[in-house]
């Protein structure tokens, strides 16, 4: 199993390019043959640069249904009044704190239907839903890499609008309601106010709107690119038992950058390019194994999902042309566990926000040679010393070391004190993806 961290990491952080979507996936004998309206379907993604006019979101109409997409109206620029209202408001309360801000991967919450006299209640709805996502593998492994935040929406009225039935309307934050577009589940906010509370969090790399709800419901809005760093925004009822799965789901497209594996029968047969996710290809198990592709390394492995990772069609919304890993995991049916091949990817995800490796001795100052020098890691987490280039083998594993221990002479000169960390995780085993699970950090002892 990979190491459990429990530490503060320095971020590496590179642009999520996947759009952030969420979605239910039908089990697996009615996904096969149920059919799904022309007006429900998927529709293709908007070119890219094309003008924001509209919003395509992902939606679920119920627990063992097909997500389905539409386009919906994008949300109007904020006028300077709702601005300076919003600069007023939102404080940032720390749920989970694992480091530094801006060294972690940090999840952000924000609230709506939320009065002021409810925000207790919203911190609390957020540790329920957070402890629930992060006993979800490899969250559960790696869930110290994580910090989260609550971002205090104070709202007017408790509720959102169109809750419990259509026409009921609550004057929210986010302007957050059921039925938007006609679709009852479909819970819509305005994503321009959704930015302007996200950006009170110093560094928010996933952003997430608990509604105060709980009707069963949720959106996700798959072509918004924050300027603040996350890449979409998720909505999710605060008491439905389904909405941590949900988030589990969209994590999936945003941090592990995995395309869904369900499909609609009306979609026919793919004749694209090969797909640039790594959990969907045009290659059956076989020409996997023959080129060396994608998944090809977990092939045959008993998956955690259940079965066998081979190479199974149906996926990334086509019934036929194009294979997913396993029969069933969570990028298809809400409630499974992510495959072999998405939970690689989901580690991978982990670390291009994080490293495996953080210093509470600063290595922007010099150190001396009696300085104390700490490092932090997870359990499993293998440490090298070295002192100008050369590795100290007796230092192997100390969290704590000093320069004199490590044999840096009294010359007069300085020298150059490195450790080097590495997460030995067989979840991983893709080359390129493995190098993420590798840092260093470097220190000068001074004269």
């Amino acid at each position: 199993m990979p190491p459990t961290h429990r530490i503060s990491i320095r971020t590496r952080r590179t642009p999520l390019r996947v759009a952030l979507a969420t979605g239910i996936a039908l089990a697996a004998a009615a996904a096969a043959t149920g059919p799904v309206g022309t007006a429900a379907a998927a529709n293709p993604a908007p070119e890219p640069g094309a003008a924001a006019q509209s919003q395509r979101v992902e939606y679920f109409t119920g627990p063992d249904a097909h997500p389905r997409h539409t386009d919906v109206p994008a949300s109007p620029t904020l006028s300077p009044s709702a601005r300076k209202k919003i600069k007023g408001d939102g404080d940032v309360v720390p749920i989970v704190q694992a480091g530094p801000t801006g060294t972690k991967l940090d999840v952000v919450f924000i609230g709506d239907g939320y009065t002021a006299s409810q925000q207790a209640d919203f911190h609390a709805d957020v540790r329920a839903k957070w402890a629930k996502v992060s006993a979800v593998e490899p969250y559960a492994s790696y869930k110290s890499l994580f910090n989260v935040w609550a971002v205090d929406a104070v709202s007017r009225q408790s509720g959102v609008s169109n809750d419990p039935t259509n026409g009921t309307v609550k004057d929210t934050a986010l302007g957050s309601a059921f039925f938007c577009d006609g679709i009852e589940r479909l819970l819509c906010v305005d994503t321009n106010k959704v930015e302007t509370y996200a950006k009170k969090a110093a560094d928010p790399d996933l952003v997430i709107v608990l509604a105060n709800s709980t009707k069963y419901g949720g959106a996700g809005y798959n072509d918004i690119t924050s300027p603040s760093g996350y890449d979409g925004i998720a909505t999710a009822s605060s008491d439905n038992a389904q909405s941590d799965q949900v988030v589990v789901h969209e994590t999936g497209h945003s941090l592990g950058k995995l395309a869904d594996e369900y499909w609609y029968e009306e979609y026919g047969t793919y004749t694209g390019a090969e797909p640039w996710e790594s959990n969907t290809s045009k290659l059956t198990a076989a020409q996997l194994t023959a080129q060396k592709k994608k998944w090809y390394r977990w092939i045959g492995q008993t998956s955690p999902d259940g079965g066998k990772v081979g190479a199974y069609e149906g996926g990334g919304y086509y019934p036929r042309g194009l294979y997913r890993p396993t029969a069933d995991s969570i990028m298809r049916t809400l409630g499974r566990e992510f495959n072999l091949p998405g939970r690689e990817a989901m580690i991978a995800g982990f670390h291009r926000h994080a490293s495996v490796v953080t210093a509470e001795t600063a290595t922007d100052r010099a150190v001396r040679r009696d300085d104390k020098v700490r490092v932090r890691v997870a359990d499993g987490v293998r440490l090298r010393w070295s002192v100008d280039g050369r590795e100290v083998r007796g230092a192997r594993g100390d969290l704590v070391v000093t320069p004199r221990s490590l044999g840096v002479p009294a010359d007069g000169r300085s020298h150059k004190l490195t450790v080097r960390a590495t997460d030995p995780t067989d979840a991983v085993r893709a080359p390129d993806l493995r190098a993420l699970l590798t840092d260093s950090l470097t220190w000068r002892v001074a004269r």
